[in-house]
């Protein structure tokens, strides 16, 4: 099969011929239709320190897809050949305290598809039976291709009540602006966006943000002047990872505020831990999705809502065929659009 292939401990990615996997007894074996292009991946291909410190190349990549199951393992029961689905890219023990207190995104021995094991960049992949998602309507590939990232965006924005709330985002990438679109969806009052991209905070308009804010040309504390807020937000999210948006977030928060914080800073971060415990800010680490009720919750949203389909499409802003992967990568590093997806189909 072909394959955007890693092979060795070094920058960049290949398009190779590479063995077909085979399922085993448990196991589930996907035609791969689309994938999406994540921020993991960039680091993979660009060989990154921390690509360096976790990965054991040779290795497929990639962990968001959408695809049609073609053969099942002798001990699979629920999910058919024929079905069409995306993946949980977390593979988990089953049997660490977590796991089997049913907290399964909390594994202490988690494997993740594409960084631990061969991934979806590819023709075929191989995935146990319960990290399989069978979608129960006729979804659009493109969108079945960023379930993975809009979970995350889900188990953000669900971490807290919303309703009546007034909602701040930093932080405009893919997973932002899905947070921003289930934020208007669940019921928030005002939801407003930051970064530092105008493409970006257009897309967040368009995903129902109230206002948008360019850091590099206002602070926060305006955007609360103008939309008449005489109190700090209720609740943030932060998804930016720059070092400088949460003590903002921070400074910006009602007495009692909340925060869901999904952003990986690359450098450590200043907070006022003085003012968390005198505002009784409450600080809530995000990663990955909730297994499985951040899928239940966002495939339940999706079919209950023509608007969030609509507004989630929309993220999409790039595709190319896997021949033009590399066309792929430079759009989602440039940093200025939605989410890229790459067509399998097209080989």
């Amino acid at each position: 099969m072909l394959a955007l292939f890693k092979p060795s401990s070094a920058p960049g990615l290949e398009l190779a011929q590479r063995p077909e996997p085979q399922p085993g007894d448990h196991e589930v074996k996907i035609r791969v239709l689309r994938t999406g292009i994540c921020g993991t991946d960039l680091h993979i291909e660009s060989w990154d320190a921390w690509a360096s410190s976790t990965l054991k190349p040779p290795i497929i990549p990639g962990h968001e897809f959408f695809g049609e199951v073609v053969e099942i393992g002798s001990d699979v029961r629920d999910v058919h050949v024929g079905a069409r689905v995306s993946g949980e890219g977390h593979i988990v023990c089953g049997i660490c305290r977590n796991c089997r207190a049913g907290r399964r995104h909390m594994c202490i021995r988690t494997q993740g598809i594409g960084v631990n094991r061969d991934g979806a960049f590819a023709e075929y992949v191989v995935l146990p039976e319960s990290n399989v998602w069978v979608h129960q309507n006729d979804i659009d590939p493109d969108l079945g291709a960023i379930f993975d990232p809009f979970g995350n965006a889900v188990h953000t924005a669900l971490s807290f009540p919303l309703v009546g709330e007034d909602v701040l985002i930093t932080g405009a990438g893919p997973i932002g602006l899905m947070a921003a679109a289930v934020a208007r969806h669940i019921g928030a009052r005002f939801v407003v966006v930051t970064d530092v991209s105008e493409p970006r905070l257009a897309l967040a308009r368009r995903m129902g943000a109230d206002l948008t804010v360019n850091v590099t040309q206002s602070r926060i504390a305006e955007a609360q002047r103008t939309l008449g807020m005489l109190e700090g937000f209720d609740v943030g999210f932060e998804m930016s990872g720059n070092p400088s948006a949460l003590p903002e977030m921070i400074s910006n928060l009602n007495h009692g505020g909340r925060v869901a914080m999904l952003g990986l800073p690359n450098e450590s971060i200043d907070v006022d831990w003085a003012k968390v415990v005198t505002h009784m800010i409450t600080i809530k680490g995000i990663y990955g999705r909730e297994m499985y009720e951040t899928w239940v919750a966002m495939s339940a949203m999706l079919q209950s809502s023509a608007w969030l389909r609509e507004a989630l499409s929309s993220v999409i802003t790039d595709r190319f065929p896997v021949r033009r992967w590399s066309e792929g990568f430079a759009a989602a590093r440039a940093g200025t659009g939605g989410k890229v997806v790459l067509d399998w189909s097209t080989l």
